[in-house]
């Protein structure tokens, strides 16, 4: 029976047993990451480059584009890696770095959503205050807040989870390194510290999207008094995009979070933490990128731009 002293690595849940399918998952995966990488990185560089994007709501989409990368650059490359070379292990160490940027980005980015409801409540709903309430330095305040929020939530996390003695052996039923995996491994009672902090943190989140519920209606009992058409289109063309993220970060994480015991198995928890960790980071550019023209402008000037400086050199 292993110990919390004696676990040196982790075992992560393989996608396929067979070396065909892993080299598919590899590829398939390998794409997925690209995509994630090319679509927010061409937000980041949209957002800084262009100054008529230089604005609240544009800032705050920088920011989640940095927590996307960040959160699929922190699950994906390892499991890549390890579908690659056929192999399952995660070194304690990076098991425990795992843990700890996976939960820091992951609450940042809910945080985040929950501020940037707010910012299209103020747009819609309080345009004459903006100014004052949006200004740059509350705008900078509010992004800090929610990284500063993550990383606390992260420490705590983190450090109470691999505090634990591990009694269960170093098998994790799951791609990555996940809190709850890391609890069944831990000696019976001992966990109980962990899940404490988890309905805590589970509290929070639940009250951040009471907030953002509570933001879209007063939004949308504004939007719909708009006498004319296009005034409606213009502000569901901005809020649209924010609550598609917000549906399918919160649709994702709930029911991977809260689905019933009786259909839970390792393979289907793997599929839903695929849909959670892995197809928001890769899908909110293309969201973004559809619903919002002033974000699709930029990046085709950007891109054509790059064009002709290459058939210029």
């Amino acid at each position: 029976m292993a110990n919390s002293s004696s676990v040196r690595e982790f075992l992560l849940l393989a996608f396929a047993d067979t070396r065909e399918l892993q080299l598919l998952h590899f590829a398939l995966f390998l794409g997925i990451y690209l995509a994630a990488l090319l679509g927010n990185g061409l937000i980041l560089t949209a957002v800084a480059c262009h100054h008529r994007l230089h604005t609240p709501m544009y800032f705050f989409l920088l920011n989640l584009a940095l927590l996307d990368l960040g959160s699929i650059s922190t699950t994906l490359p390892k499991a890549m890696a390890n579908s690659l070379w056929d192999t399952r292990a995660i070194s304690y160490q990076g098991c425990a770095a795992q843990v700890f940027f996976f939960v820091l980005l992951f609450g940042s980015e809910y945080y985040l959503l929950t501020i940037m409801a707010y910012d299209r409540y103020v747009t819609i709903c309080k345009p004459l205050h903006y100014g004052s309430l949006l200004g740059s330095r509350a705008c900078a305040q509010m992004a800090a807040a929610a990284w500063g929020s993550g990383f606390l939530n992260a420490v705590l996390h983190t450090a109470n989870t691999f505090s634990l003695p591990l009694c269960q052996g170093n098998a994790v039923d799951q791609f990555f390194c996940e809190i709850p995996q890391i609890l069944k491994l831990s000696c019976s009672d001992a966990y109980l510290r962990e899940a404490g902090l988890v309905v805590f943190s589970v509290s929070v989140l639940f009250g951040c999207s009471v907030f953002i519920v509570i933001s879209y209606i007063q939004i949308f009992r504004v939007v719909l008094r708009v006498p004319s058409e296009q005034g409606q289109h213009k502000a569901f063309s901005t809020c649209l995009p924010h609550l598609a993220v917000v549906s399918l970060f919160i649709s994702t994480a709930m029911f991977a979070y809260l689905k019933p015991s009786s259909i839970s198995s390792p393979y289907l928890d793997l599929v839903v933490a695929v849909l959670y960790s892995v197809v928001p980071p890769a899908v909110n550019p293309l969201i973004y990128r559809m619903r919002n023209q002033e974000l699709r402008d930029a990046m085709r000037t950007m891109v054509e731009y790059t064009i002709l400086q290459r058939i210029r050199l």
